[in-house]
């Protein structure tokens, strides 16, 4: 076997490293002056790879997907959605187009390319009653359809720390504004909550979100809540037809605190110069200032027992709870539906929308609270109860109440965790 010198084996294995071949399997066989055997080497023509070859062809449609956002205008949106002017003149003549509302999320299947490019295939959107808008080509035509949604329920949990304000502290946890304006209610005969929220205060929240394929849709009712305002705890439970507290007290007052859902007092009761006549006088209710318009709520049920125009009051309603308890509300800007003389109204119906009718220098409620016919303070005076749960119905109450409660105590929990 001819011998191979050490410079002779190095400028092999160099020559075989540059040549870019690749080797067949060598084998090292033992000698004994430890000498490597070359193998023949294999050498692998390159295949070429054309660049065309490795692409998928284009698509002929492709499906999108937006958001209508408020202060849109359909002809944005479709734009968006790369429909072609063609078509988007077309939509704009649908009238199931008009359904589309704010908030609303639009999917589009649009061709691709060549002399179609833009030519809408389908288009779909859930309508704010529940049914999906479907508007497809047939031919050169646009045809719609509409079919029901299937909503489904969940229950939500969230928990939040007041730093400024109850809806402040609501969108930094993504609970929606609904649930917030549910708990101002819910807690609203035990918190203040223009006076008596402080910072650090703290919630918890159960409530129903209802979704559609997944998606969140809107909230709805709150199941539990818990809210530790300056220390004190309260829980709310929702059961049958109200709240009540872990031990079956009704959290509904036989009246509510304030006719206005969320709103500051401007002018206390008590002496004040009045504003408009300039003068020294007792006044016998509280003002809330609110934007024009802002609903006005029945504090209770009761007969209206004045609507129209009086005086000072300007548009006023008057309202009989019982037979010592009523409320005024004053300065409307308009009546509430079926709101006359000998009415029945139920605890939240709306009375009227606040206005600046009569002696007023600006757009406010103003609300009284009479006992007996005498006025008294809307803010301290003492409201009378609703009826708790019954007795024959306290065990199912317990049951739905155990497991809410349990979540409850296991959010606030984490969340001062959150905080330590």
């Amino acid at each position: 076997m001819r011998s191979y010198s050490p410079l002779q084996r190095a400028a092999a294995l160099a020559a075989f490293a540059v040549s870019g071949a690749v080797a067949a399997v060598a084998s090292i066989v033992p000698s004994t002056d430890a000498e490597l055997l070359l193998a023949k080497a294999a050498v692998l023509e390159p295949v070429p790879i054309r660049l065309e070859d490795s692409l998928l062809p284009s698509p002929a449609t492709y499906v999108r997907e937006d958001r209508f956002q408020r202060g849109d205008t359909l002809g944005s949106l479709f734009a968006r959605l790369a429909i072609s002017d063609a078509d988007t003149r077309k939509l704009l003549r649908q009238r199931e187009a008009r359904l589309l509302r704010p908030g609303a999320i639009v999917t589009a299947e649009v061709r691709a390319g060549g002399e179609h490019e833009g030519e809408l295939v389908w288009l779909e959107f859930l309508a704010a009653r529940d049914t999906f808008v479907r508007i497809e080509r047939v031919g050169q035509a646009l045809a719609a359809s509409e079919r029901r949604a299937q909503v489904s329920t969940r229950a939500e949990l969230k928990a939040a720390v007041i730093n400024s304000s109850l809806f402040g502290a609501a969108d930094a946890a993504g609970i929606p504004d609904s649930v917030a304006i549910q708990l101002a209610d819910v807690f609203g005969s035990d918190i203040d909550f223009y006076r008596e929220l402080r910072e650090g205060d703290r919630f918890s929240v159960i409530y129903e979100m209802h979704t559609v394929d997944g998606r969140p849709l809107r909230a709805g009712r709150v199941l539990a809540a818990e809210f530790v305002n300056q220390g004190r705890r309260h829980r709310a439970i929702w059961f049958a037809d109200g709240y009540y507290a872990p031990d079956g007290r009704n959290l509904r007052k036989a009246l509510l605190r304030s006719p206005l859902e969320l709103s500051r007092v401007s002018s206390s009761f008590g002496m004040r110069k009045h504003p408009f006549l300039q003068t020294w006088r007792a006044h016998q209710g509280v003002d809330y200032a609110a934007p024009v318009g802002t609903r006005v709520r029945a504090v209770g049920d009761g007969v209206v027992e004045f609507a129209g125009r009086q005086g000072g009051y300007g548009n006023v309603v008057i309202i009989r709870h019982d037979g010592s308890n009523s409320t005024v509300y004053a300065h409307l800007s308009a009546f509430g539906r079926g709101i006359r003389a000998g009415a029945r109204v139920a605890q939240g119906d709306t009375v009227g929308l606040v206005g600046q009718t009569g002696w007023a220098t600006g757009p406010h409620l103003h609300f009284e609270f009479r006992v007996a016919g005498v006025a008294r303070n809307p803010l301290s005076v003492p409201l009378p109860a609703g009826l708790p749960v019954a007795r024959h119905d306290m065990d199912a109450f317990r049951a739905k109440a155990q497991p809410l409660l349990a979540q409850l105590s296991l959010l606030s929990r984490s969340r001062v965790a959150a905080l330590e």
